[in-house]
């Protein structure tokens, strides 16, 4: 009994002194995004920390309880960052003080983060840029569905920038928001040889983008264009205001299995709509957005039920898009690579919530197979890839250009054909509805499918026909 009370006591007295033990400050990380620049230290034990600012001159003041600076401070990339320099010291035997100081103000923000299969406990601090005063001021910010007078392709590292004439104003692009998962602190996936998820993704990201942008009628702009972290909820709402007329999110899977392997295509899931529109309802900030799946319908004038019926249609109507060219993309993709599912699946993803832009998340095959990682590397399967994903977008535009763009100028024109379309069945869908959705009559839709009633089945795969809406029988 005594001794299990003496072990008892030193178990206790172990925990005690490991919580007050100090922490080393092992490692310093900075990353530059559009508008913040994240700090990470990187520690061999949680801390508690304090962070505040001071002003004449502008400072951030980073205080760590029971830390010892054993990293560098010098030696980060501040160019084109507010931060001037890094210095620490001891205001007291328990605190380590690590001074930023800046060259515009900052809003701070900071939080610890666990470990992880990369990194060990780190303390986080992000800078804001403030209102006009970020040392690289975007010259090429555009406000919504404004497109470039010139549009320039990116450079690739194997093939070269493609320049496009300018498209008429009242013809605009086609934008598409390519999101490349991942990055900055949150590497992703991470497959044999140390390869990144975040890294591999971005290239095929921009890849992806030199190609629809060497296409007149379109151009696409990446959310992430660098290494750095970007929220979920964010991405969305980039692409929202560069006016996407679709959401593309490019990521490469891992499962615990080194064996499975494919490339496969995700749209929202019909649960995840249903609790997105409720939450979109529920807050008032997003109840006065611009709706553009309803036709730029604003909710904020609206009533509660008005803007519920609003904002469903728009959500079921995003949906429906999205399961459309994420078939076209998952068809595409197939001829190039194994797919993982031969069918779009749908589930709660974060980044394909929105209800206004279509949204499908592309898995471009598992980094966690040995086979796959290594493909997913090469510019070659890089760019085969970005061509089937750009073939299943073209594709899907071609049938379902959007007003006023150039791609429905050239279709009413008769100068593009739309070839044939397809809808998979979903829960609560009936013929009619369809053929009132694809403005095509009933008695078209059942020809086209070899129908002999109305009677359709969820899953099903119907052809719809290219013919205008005719009188109902």
């Amino acid at each position: 009994m005594r001794i299990r009370a003496l072990v008892s006591g030193l178990l206790v007295l172990f925990v005690a002194l490991q919580a007050v033990a100090a922490a080393d400050v092992q490692s310093v990380r900075l990353w530059r995004a559009p508008d913040n620049t994240r700090l990470v230290f990187d520690l061999s034990g949680p801390v508690k920390h304090n962070v505040f600012t001071l002003e004449a001159p502008d400072r951030i003041v980073i205080d760590v309880s029971g830390a010892n600076l054993k990293a560098q401070l010098d030696g980060l990339p501040l160019d084109n960052t507010p931060v001037a320099a890094l210095r620490a010291g001891q205001p007291d035997a328990d605190t380590l003080r690590v001074v930023v100081d800046l060259k515009a103000p900052v809003s701070p923000k900071s939080f610890a983060l666990a470990p992880n299969q990369q990194y060990g406990h780190r303390l986080v601090v992000d800078l804001y840029d403030q209102q006009g005063s970020s040392p690289a001021a975007s010259a090429s910010r555009l406000p919504a569905n404004t497109a470039p007078a010139s549009p320039v392709a990116p450079v690739s590292p194997n093939l070269p920038a493609v320049k496009l004439p300018a498209t008429p104003s009242s013809k605009r692009d086609i934008v598409i928001a390519i999101d490349a998962g991942h990055g900055g602190e949150d590497p992703g996936a991470i497959g044999p040889g140390k390869v990144y998820e975040k890294s591999v993704v971005l290239q095929i990201a921009k890849e992806l983008q030199r190609q629809i942008n060497a296409e007149k009628g379109f151009r696409a702009e990446l959310v992430r264009t660098g290494d750095y972290f970007i929220p979920l909820r964010k991405r969305t709402e980039i692409a929202r205001k560069k006016g996407a007329d679709l959401f593309v999110s490019v990521h490469a899977d891992a499962a615990p299995r080194s064996s499975a392997y494919g490339a496969s295509v995700f749209a929202l899931s019909d649960r995840g709509a249903t609790s997105e529109t409720a939450r979109w309802l529920a807050d008032s900030e997003n109840r006065s957005d611009l709706i553009g799946g309803a036709g730029n319908v604003s909710l904020d004038d609206k009533d509660r039920m008005l803007a519920g019926v609003l904002l469903d249609l728009s959500m079921t109507a995003s949906l429906s898009s999205s399961l459309n060219v994420g078939q076209k993309v998952l068809s595409n993709m197939g001829r190039i690579t194994p797919l993982h599912k031969r069918r779009v699946e749908q589930a709660g993803f974060m980044v394909l919530k929105s209800p206004d832009i279509p949204s499908i998340l592309v898995e471009t095959g598992f980094i966690s197979n040995p086979s796959e990682a290594k493909k997913l590397q090469t510019a070659g399967h890089q760019q085969a890839l970005a061509r089937s994903i750009h073939s299943g977008v073209k594709q899907f535009f071609h049938e379902n250009p959007p007003p006023g763009t150039y791609i429905a100028w050239l279709r009413d024109a008769g100068q593009i054909a739309a070839g044939p379309r397809e809808h998979v069945v979903r829960s609560g869908e009936s013929l009619a509805l369809l053929a009132q959705r694809y403005q095509v009559s009933l008695a078209s839709l059942r020809s086209a499918n070899q129908l002999k009633s109305d009677t359709i089945k969820v899953g099903q795969t119907l052809a719809i026909p290219a013919t205008t809406l005719a009188s109902q029988p």
